[in-house]
């Protein structure tokens, strides 16, 4: 959706768009569908910090979103499309014609009033229709798909993403991620078709350190505005470089910045077909 721009009437506010929301149809969400989400603020259950630069952020519910949508053949209607803050695209709420309410991932162009379906079998190839790899046809683009069969989808479900169908090849299909990385999947695995929602969100420039703060991410600080006793990088006199070192380093002294970090003859090596592309500066 566009992306929304104030008048510069403060320092942050100049700096800074948000999301306008122009496509969210409801304000509150489903209360059968929602639970507490705890902030770990970045720590394990001994209470140690294991990912750095996180906080507790804005208080929020967690939707209990359907990621395996196992209702086969039986027709949902579109309730609302809402805003989901624990995701980047937008969620629907579906009810399903026996009554069940769902809450799934919305793809671009689906409104409230249509009709979505998940089944075993071919059904019509349209935005949000959910079927097993080996019936997609060719050349489509699909998201929240399964790498286990009955997992539910674990692939591609980033705001604006989506991974365009190649081809099947014995027992494998073969799909194209937004990374350009081609990789094999069970055939049997469920995917659903389009692109998911909310591609502008990518977009938005959050301005000011209060803005962040709420997402629940903290500051960070260059390695070398540190002292020697809290980074590799550290010391010397003022803004100084990292030293006489054969390269970057992390806080924890491994090699870092374009460092390969996948394990060599990793077990699922043997799925990928093509690697991603290496960025260019």
């Amino acid at each position: 959706m566009p992306i929304k721009v104030y008048k510069p009437t403060t320092p942050g506010r100049r700096k800074s768009s948000v999301d306008s929301f122009s496509d969210v149809t409801a304000k509150n969400p489903e209360k059968s569908l929602v639970t507490i989400l705890r902030p770990k603020s970045g720590r394990n259950n001994q209470g140690v910090i294991t990912v750095r630069h996180k906080r507790g952020g804005a208080k929020k519910l967690y939707r209990m979103v359907d990621f395996n949508q196992g209702k086969y053949d039986v027709e949902a209607e579109v309730l609302t499309i809402e805003y989901d803050p624990n995701r980047g695209p937008r969620i629907a709420l579906i009810k399903y014609s026996d009554g069940v309410k769902s809450y799934i991932l919305a793809p671009e162009g689906l409104k409230v009033g249509d009709k979505v379906v998940s089944s075993k079998n071919l059904v019509e190839a349209k935005a949000g229709n959910r079927m097993p790899m080996l019936q997609i046809p060719i050349g489509l683009f699909i998201y929240n798909i399964e790498v286990t069969p009955g997992k539910g989808g674990q692939l591609v479900r980033g705001a604006g993403m989506s991974a365009q169908f190649v081809g099947v090849e014995g027992d494998y299909a073969l799909i194209k991620l937004p990374s350009g990385e081609i990789r094999k999947v069970r055939k049997e695995g469920m995917a659903s078709l389009g692109i998911l929602s909310n591609a502008d969100r990518r977009l938005i420039r959050w301005g000011k350190a209060g803005r962040m703060y709420h997402r629940g991410i903290k500051p960070r600080v260059n390695g070398k505005n540190m002292n020697p006793v809290d980074h590799p990088h550290g010391g010397g006199e003022g803004h100084n470089p990292i030293g006489q070192k054969r390269g970057p380093r992390t806080v924890y002294g491994k090699a870092a910045m374009g460092v390969k970090t996948r394990k060599p003859s990793k077990w699922s090596d043997k799925f990928i077909i093509k690697r991603r592309a290496k960025k260019t500066a």
